[in-house]
């Protein structure tokens, strides 16, 4: 019953219990949630990428590789997925202190079923619009990239808000070039006027993390 596309409901359950993965699978099957079943930490991270769909339950204590230590390694790549621990009593300031570093929430066994298929799909909703932003902010990272290091200048007055004649008096050169500068920075970050380009540098709409 592993699945292993990709989706906006789909549970990458890491856990090195076979009987905790085959009950979480059956539960999440119930609610119509897929999943795709991990047997450690380091399976998960040998097959992880950033576009990975989904949101990680995350078992907190497994042999080997523990799930702070995974958590840590995605934390460091700066995953969009959103993690929801899965927790013995003993664990519960370790949990705290992940929600703390941006974990998106925490169970604790034994736990209720239907309590946690909810806590999930909330993580899952959230997971849909970080990955959209991350996936929006690598875009503009490789657009950034395409730039000449004077594009580059130029994009940086211009997001100050200075007009092509002040531009040109700071950076030391020609109105009629800043003009082109300008015109080609549009064109490579893929928009059309400067309130776009503001919006594309701009804070996400009162999203956290």
């Amino acid at each position: 019953m592993d699945q292993q596309q990709n989706g906006p409901e789909l549970v990458h359950v890491v856990d090195d219990d076979p009987a905790i993965r085959d009950s979480l699978e059956w539960l999440l099957y119930s609610r119509g949630v897929r999943s795709q079943l991990w047997p450690s930490g380091e399976a998960f991270i040998e097959g992880w990428t950033p576009e990975l769909q989904g949101c990680i339950l995350l078992d907190i204590r497994m042999n080997e590789m523990s799930g702070l230590e995974v958590f840590n390694w995605l934390l460091a790549r700066k995953a969009p997925q959103p993690v929801v621990f899965l927790t013995g009593h003993g664990d519960l300031p370790l949990a705290v202190e992940a929600l703390k570093r941006g974990a998106a929430d925490f169970i604790e066994k034994p736990f209720n079923d239907n309590d946690l298929v909810d806590r999930i799909l909330s993580a899952l909703r959230k997971g849909e619009a970080r990955l959209d932003r991350y996936r929006r902010e690598q875009e503009r990272e490789t657009r950034l990239a395409t730039l000449s290091a004077r594009e580059v200048d130029v994009l940086q007055k211009v997001l100050l808000g200075l007009l092509n004649k002040q531009i040109a008096d700071e950076l030391n050169i020609s109105m009629r070039t800043v003009e082109v500068h300008r015109a080609r920075v549009l064109e490579k970050m893929g928009v059309r006027n400067v309130v776009e380009l503001a919006r594309l540098f701009g804070p996400e709409d009162g999203q956290g993390g």
